[in-house]
């Protein structure tokens, strides 16, 4: 019996998408992926519309604004915190319009709390990152904003029957190894302890939902993501490597849902659907899993966000992933 709020051979999309065109983006969403759509990002419509705007957008009694190094903490929101959260109703107004008469499983994503503590800044320091109180209060703002977010996301999807919320945390693997960079660019940041790391992550994960977690770097955090609370991992699978296994072998026995990402972000020759497949088919079959629930517990997606793409790419892309998909109902052994 499949546990998970989607159907077997799924796939949807990372986030981001090309050009400035909301209410096409999200035709072509509800288009091609319709066993999973989601919100798709826009960041090429400028300041607001990034990955990093957006989340901050969210935050409850936490104001930010621009300046020439990037987002930062301030007294009163500035002209560039109220275009993001602009930007992101307008989104959600063209998303209820495409949105109607649809049932099913609904995503959205938005930038995690260690990704956004290590982009922005303080008031008149450092990174978020660099304190502790700090980062717990940006946890705390986010997680209230986070779930006022899902709650509307519900309301503009009505048919929606389960909401899947995707951290999005490329900047993990660096908070745990120390390597984010300090403002000024000239030293690093302490490692945060990993039972930390899990604890704020834990505190965001919005109750209601089906929470996964978005890593496109090198080193994912398996046990980090799974100790949160997490019920799903999303990551490009060229960046699987055979050390992982053993956890990756631990996080599927555990439940963990493997969103794969199998074609290209940018544009490129798409293969065939089989090759396309072939990671997650393979990957299964060296862990030794049941292909029964092979089609269940992974889907297929693009390798990262599609926003180098042309518009053209981006949906033969997506249309890959989702043809792709039906492979993994094909038993792997054969």
């Amino acid at each position: 019996m499949n546990t998970f709020p989607w159907g077997e051979a799924s796939a949807t999309g990372v986030g981001s998408h090309p050009g400035e065109d909301h209410a096409e983006a999200v035709r072509v969403v509800f288009g091609e992926l319709p066993a999973l759509p989601y919100l798709p990002e826009l960041p090429a419509r400028g300041v607001g519309a990034d990955m990093v705007g957006r989340a901050a957008s969210l935050l409850v009694e936490l104001a930010v604004e621009v300046q020439p190094s990037g987002w930062r903490f301030t007294d009163r929101p500035g002209r560039d915190a109220k275009r993001a959260r602009d930007h992101l109703l307008r989104d959600l107004d063209a998303l209820e319009e495409a949105a109607q008469g649809y049932e099913g499983p609904f995503k959205t994503q938005v930038c995690g709390p260690w990704t956004l503590a290590g982009a922005v800044e303080l008031r008149h320091g450092d990174k978020t990152l660099a304190d502790a109180g700090a980062v717990r209060d940006l946890a705390e703002s986010f997680a209230e904003g986070l779930a006022a977010h899902v709650a509307e996301v519900r309301k503009r999807v009505p048919g929606a029957t389960e909401i899947v919320v995707q951290l999005d945390e490329p900047g993990l693997p660096g908070v745990l190894a120390g390597t984010v960079p300090t403002a000024s660019g000239f030293g690093r940041l302490p490692a945060v302890e990993a039972p930390v790391a899990a604890e704020r992550l834990r505190a965001v994960l919005p109750a209601g939902a089906f929470p996964i977690v978005h890593c496109c770097a090198p080193g994912v955090p398996f046990t980090v993501i799974r100790e949160a609370g997490a019920r799903g991992v999303s990551l490009d699978a060229s960046l699987l490597r055979r050390r992982d296994e053993d956890v990756i072998g631990e996080s599927v026995e555990a439940g963990l849902a493997f969103f794969l990402g199998v074609v290209p972000g940018t544009d490129a020759a798409l293969p065939d659907v089989g090759v396309v497949a072939r990671p997650a088919v393979e990957l299964w079959r060296r862990l030794g899993f049941s292909p029964a629930v092979l089609a269940s517990q992974v889907v297929l997606t693009p390798a990262c966000g599609l926003a180098g793409a042309s518009p053209g790419y981006a949906k033969a892309a997506l249309a890959a992933c989702r043809r792709a998909a039906l492979v993994l109902r094909e038993d792997p052994g054969e």
